[in-house]
């Protein structure tokens, strides 16, 4: 029996995402302490490294170019090696500067290892089914969220911290070379693989697909363009702006430690099927409508959260929050996908990549200055629902581009 060669693409960038996400961003904490101790630095030294993530903005529109000319395997390739790299050097730093250079080449890495090759790979081999196959994809940051500490925490326990850098970088390096021999995208080929393996009704579909939709210049001059942008800019508030300050959010409203860590890891894990079932319903409603849902969830959320006066209503808003945040990450890249077509897609979502620098450097300044002021959360999560509010406006007002449906396989 033939296998479809869109399976093993499909695997091959769930791994990126979820390894490129989990040991970068999940497993970070499990290193702060180990670090701490080698080199007597502060947690706002070691926490500054976080807002290298402008790295990511400032190279998404390049790498955004590179693969709408050039194709998503170099791109993959290229950005996991980055990554791989910024971690196989760590055993090397003897200097502050060095964690964050080396820091800084992870994050060079993360919008090609996760968003940028994904999008284009995934309506390339599933035309029909993209929205679904999207979010299997993308919650590979769920799972390398449920995963990479765990291994990050035993490999420091066996060997030291240098070893739990050794092993992320090693296991993302042997990625790159699948990468190199498992990724293809000439039409021609997914062309043939498609009538190979019963799927001869979505050929044409593909190809229609491969070149459908508008140039960034042409996008930039539409309305649309500037209101999807404005409305995924204040959705993605969430993710330095929120999801960073929940365990201290937790612990300052009566969850013990274990606790706190178990409702962040629930709503990572409501991440997974979120994902899938959210992809689905882009498919029935337009990934725009689903990304609507999947923010007013997480404003109901936040609201419940930011407002809880008792363990039991948090719970309440953790699991309402948890049902919005999953679908995110799937829905960014379909939204912008279903707006604009796949023509220049890598180039307009880098620089949608590039705008969300505000959200992801802005979110954890005014959360963290508002919470020094009044010392809760409360007040810097009521003004990210707000912002939330606003993004789903800007949602509803940029309306649905003409539908590209094609035939189900």
């Amino acid at each position: 029996m033939t296998v479809y060669r869109g399976y093993p693409i499909a695997v091959v960038m769930f791994l990126s995402t979820g390894l490129t996400i989990g040991t970068s961003q999940y497993a970070f904490g499990e290193f702060a302490a180990p670090l701490r101790d080698h080199f007597g630095w502060s947690q706002t030294a070691l926490n500054l490294s976080l807002s290298l993530a402008v790295v990511s903005g400032l190279v998404a529109p390049l790498l955004g170019r590179v693969l709408d000319r050039w194709g998503a395997r170099p791109v993959a390739v290229i950005s996991l090696l980055l990554v791989a790299a910024g971690f196989l050097l760590r055993p090397l730093i003897s200097s502050l500067w060095h964690w964050y250079l080396f820091s800084a080449l992870v994050y060079a890495g993360f919008p090609g290892a996760t968003s940028l090759a994904s999008g284009k790979l995934v309506a390339l081999w599933f035309p029909a089914t993209r929205g679904r196959v999207m979010g299997a994809v993308t919650s590979g940051n769920n799972v390398g969220g449920l995963t990479m500490p765990a291994l990050a925490a035993a490999m420091i326990a066996a060997g030291g911290w240098q070893w739990g850098y050794v092993a992320f970088g090693s296991l993302i390096a042997l990625l790159a070379v699948v990468a190199l021999f498992a990724i293809r995208e000439d039409p021609d080929q997914v062309d043939r693989e498609m009538h190979a393996t019963g799927r001869g009704a979505t050929a044409a579909a593909a190809r229609g697909l491969a070149g459908s939709g508008i140039s960034l210049a042409e996008a930039v001059r539409s309305r649309r363009f500037w209101l999807v942008l404005a409305g995924l800019f204040g959705a993605t508030f969430t993710y330095q702006g929120v999801l960073t300050q929940l365990r201290q959010h937790f612990g300052e409203h009566g969850f013990p430690p274990a606790l706190a860590t178990t409702g962040l890891a629930v709503i990572a894990a409501m991440g997974i099927a979120a994902k899938i079932v959210y992809g689905r319903a882009s498919e029935r409603w337009t990934a725009r409508r689903a990304c609507i849902v999947s923010v007013a969830l997480q404003t109901v959320g936040l609201v419940i959260m930011a407002l809880a006066t008792s363990v039991p209503a948090m719970w309440v808003g953790i699991i309402v929050f948890g049902m919005g945040f999953g679908g995110l990450g799937a829905l960014l890249l379909l939204v912008v996908q279903e707006a604009f077509g796949m023509k220049a897609f890598g180039s307009i979502m880098g620089v949608v990549q590039m705008v969300m620098i505000g959200s992801l450097a802005g979110g954890p300044v005014l959360a963290g200055w508002l919470h020094d002021r009044s010392g809760s959360f409360t007040s810097p999560f009521l003004i990210i629902a707000v912002l939330f509010v606003a993004g789903m406006l800007c949602l509803a007002a940029a309306g649905d581009a003409s539908p590209r449906r094609p035939p189900r396989q």
